[in-house]
């Protein structure tokens, strides 16, 4: 913090700040999961079928359940055009299907804030290595490769899961801004999230050990967990 000449508190300066670039349209390789930029012609099927069992999957979003492939495959041919939203593909590693879909939206580049969301995980999906190494693997794009200040994330504030899954994660609860939309014709109150370039260092950490064979039994199990990965 510091002061001005007129003696009011102001922010700390940002030194040679210049605005951020868009996201690449180039995909996201780890050990369990990659995030490419969503293809409908060679996700579409995959997609369809990570999520043909899973209307329930759709609550909280603003569109779905799609209850027919056509449906789907309309939804995707429309968002996949779009640059902010801009919408991801998550693929299984072990299997090379698309199980999911997640985007960077509301991409401020002048003042480095960018948001993760439309995240809709297939049942095979959730609660998965994958899941979190492509979390990982978009906030790693966000921070180390792109240079953004402010992460965040956005919730209806009735989901529980997704407020769970922020703060495993490593989201900052910021608070919830109040009939913030109508949804599906019911009022959303929004909670919000965030993650901030400083915060970043320690959490990659955390999550590197997290994300390591070692970590890991056998079976499949992990020895320890990212939040106590994250506490220590």
């Amino acid at each position: 913090m510091g002061r001005n000449e007129f003696d009011q508190e102001i922010g700390p300066e940002v030194p040679n700040w210049t605005a951020r670039p868009h996201p690449p349209r180039t995909a996201m390789s780890g050990r369990h999961a990659a995030v490419e930029p969503l293809d409908p012609a060679r996700h579409g099927a995959d997609l369809w079928a990570a999520f043909a069992d899973d209307a329930r999957g759709w609550t909280y979003f603003p569109y779905g359940p799609f209850t027919e492939e056509q449906g789907l495959r309309a939804w995707l041919d429309t968002v996949a055009a779009r640059d902010d939203p801009f919408f991801h593909a998550v693929i299984d590693q072990a299997t090379g299907k698309a199980l999911g879909v997640a985007a960077y939206l509301r991409i401020d580049k002048g003042n480095g804030v960018i948001e993760v969301g439309h995240i809709h995980f297939g049942p095979a999906l959730k609660r998965t290595l994958a899941a979190s190494e492509a979390m990982y693997l978009m906030m790693a794009r966000a921070f180390d490769e792109l240079g953004y200040r402010r992460y965040e994330w956005k919730l209806n504030n009735l989901n529980a899961p997704s407020h769970a899954a922020a703060l495993r994660l490593g989201f900052r609860f910021e608070g919830v801004f109040r009939q913030a939309q109508v949804v599906k014709g019911r009022n959303r109150d929004t909670a919000w999230y965030s993650i901030l370039d400083s915060e970043w260092p320690a959490l990659k950490a955390a999550f590197r050990r997290w994300l390591d064979p070692a970590n890991f039994d056998a079976g499949g199990r992990q020895r320890q967990s990212l939040a106590a990965m994250r506490g220590a």
